[in-house]
């Protein structure tokens, strides 16, 4: 899905206040993000994230309740338009400051915390994206490249299913990253909420650790994310298997790009290149 397609299929769902050409582009993922007034509306690339986005709107709904400083939906149900799933958000103030590891901590902790909701939370399915960003990428990448992420998936889910957690499993943010924090007058405010699950928490450490060894975030940005959470991940010995399962997922999230973006091409090919060398000093670059 491009930008075209994206702004058509938001004219055609009728939620903004004025046209959705003058709508401003907040992000083009699996998600096209567009803000305008007080309102901001998520198209998603095609029907088979209904479900997720249904999900989504759930979940903000229950961490309402719950007091949890997230993001807040402006219609309860998602549309489906042209084959998009599209919902609609309520637009938060300018951020404050960008978000640091801390502020990510701290709203991990409270989320933590929280009893297993009222709605049935799926387990985090990491890996349950790669076959179909590979099958998006298609002969943009070299085959052997796409059947070695199918084994690695293959090899890394198998383990994570017999991992023995240090954390008492739960509720998780499923991509807890400073991206997904925003910085509002009130202090941070969770975001991105499509990949709420029950698992786990470890999972949600994991993406930081992953950071510091590949993302190029400082020895001290880390320090203060597990200061203020109270507890380093790296030191549990399941740790490396979800490393590696999130960095399996993260190659294939590249490729599906790879056809229409020859800076994801390269990116990907790095990527794959340092996981079959097995070098993980290999800096990978956000995309």
């Amino acid at each position: 899905m491009d930008e075209a397609r994206a702004r058509g299929v938001l004219a055609a769902a009728g939620v903004l206040p004025g046209p959705a050409r003058d709508a401003a582009l907040l992000a083009l993922g699996e998600n096209a993000v567009f803000a305008a007034g007080g309102l901001v509306v998520k198209v998603g690339r095609d029907a088979e994230l209904l479900p997720r986005a249904r999900l989504e709107l759930d979940i903000a709904g229950w961490l309402a309740e719950a007091g949890v400083p997230a993001v807040r939906a402006a219609e309860p149900k998602p549309r489906l338009v042209d084959g998009h799933p599209v919902t609609v958000w309520h637009r938060l103030p300018d951020p404050m400051r960008p978000a640091e590891p801390r502020d990510l901590a701290e709203l991990l902790r409270m989320v933590h915390a929280l009893p297993s909701p009222p709605l049935a939370l799926p387990p985090r399915e990491l890996l349950g994206g790669v076959e179909r960003w590979l099958r998006l990428a298609g002969d943009a990448i070299a085959p052997e490249d796409a059947a070695y992420l199918r084994a690695r998936r293959d090899g890394f889910a198998a383990a994570a299913g017999a991992l023995t957690p240090h954390l008492p499993p739960g509720p998780i943010h499923g991509d807890a990253l400073p991206r997904n924090v925003h910085i509002g007058p009130d202090g941070p405010v969770l975001v991105d909420l499509e990949t709420f699950s029950a698992d786990l928490r470890e999972h949600d450490l994991v993406v930081m650790a992953l950071s510091r060894d590949r993302y190029g975030l400082s020895a001290e940005a880390y320090g203060s994310f597990t200061k203020a959470y109270g507890w380093d991940v790296r030191e549990w010995e399941g740790c490396a298997v979800l490393r590696g399962a999130r960095e399996t997922a993260s190659c294939a999230w590249v490729a599906q790009h790879a056809p229409s973006n020859p800076k994801a091409l390269a990116e990907f090919r790095r990527r794959v290149a340092s996981l079959r060398d097995g070098d993980e000093t290999v800096r990978w670059y956000p995309f």
